[in-house]
């Protein structure tokens, strides 16, 4: 039987291309989206992926939406938790709405996902969790104090957890992309796009596939002997 994998914000950009991904490999895919509703059937009629609507800030609604799933697809072995959001401001500007919202959803959507799956998955002997951080969870970024907090969370919450998993056949792992061609950084002014990517030195913007492709190999069986890891995709423009 196919196995099974929730992608959040796994109907648009990147989560999309995750979803697309995963399924060309075998897996049976369920994308989480959080509201646009009109997005997501598009998504499910276009692709025939399954579409499932809950806020991953939300614990009890995510450990409703994974109930859910599973008893429309089966247990999930693989969660790609990539749902997030910016609020952006310098902190004197930042409201105290906007710092909780997006630790809430980026950081604790991670743990409101992992807690209703993970223990099922080291019963059975076997599970992936890969947790999409940022580039800028690793460098910092001006105007960003809630999401860079929130992302660089994501990398220690990884390795923790990923201890708790290993023996069990549970690998953790984290991406860290760097600036994606999405509609999220399509929106950035024409201005400061430029000087994004001359500060990049491959001299261009990520593709979600690429991405998606490092998603699919940490969650084959060719990645079980990672762990704990974070797989830095930015085009070099941060190396450490």
């Amino acid at each position: 039987m196919a196995r099974v994998a929730i992608v959040t914000g796994g109907t648009r950009g990147i989560g999309e291309a995750i979803s697309l991904a995963l399924r060309e490999t075998g897996v049976t895919v369920a994308a989480n989206y959080a509201g646009n509703q009109e997005r997501a059937k598009e998504f499910t009629d276009r692709t025939g992926i399954a579409a499932f609507r809950w806020d991953v800030s939300d614990p009890e609604a995510c450990a409703a939406g994974v109930k859910e799933v599973e008893e429309a697809l089966g247990p999930v072995d693989i969660v790609v938790n990539n749902a997030g959001i910016t609020r952006d401001g310098v902190l004197a500007k930042m409201s105290y709405d906007d710092w909780k919202a997006v630790i809430d959803t980026n950081l604790g959507g991670c743990f409101n996902m992992a807690k209703p799956t993970f223990a099922g998955m080291m019963q059975r002997g076997w599970g992936r969790i890969v947790n999409v951080g940022s580039v800028n969870g690793q460098a910092g970024q001006y105007g960003q104090v809630n999401y860079a907090a929130a992302k660089s969370g994501i990398h220690g919450f990884t390795k923790a957890l990923a201890q708790e998993g290993a023996r069990k056949g549970v690998t953790v792992n984290a991406i860290a992309p760097g600036y994606i061609d999405t509609d999220m950084v399509a929106a950035v002014p024409a201005e400061g796009l430029s000087k994004i990517v001359a500060k990049i030195p491959v001299g261009r913007l990520g593709q979600a596939s690429e991405i998606a492709r490092a998603v699919t190999f940490l969650c084959s069986e060719n990645g079980a002997f990672i762990t704990g890891s974070t797989l830095s995709i930015n085009g070099g423009q941060h190396m450490y």
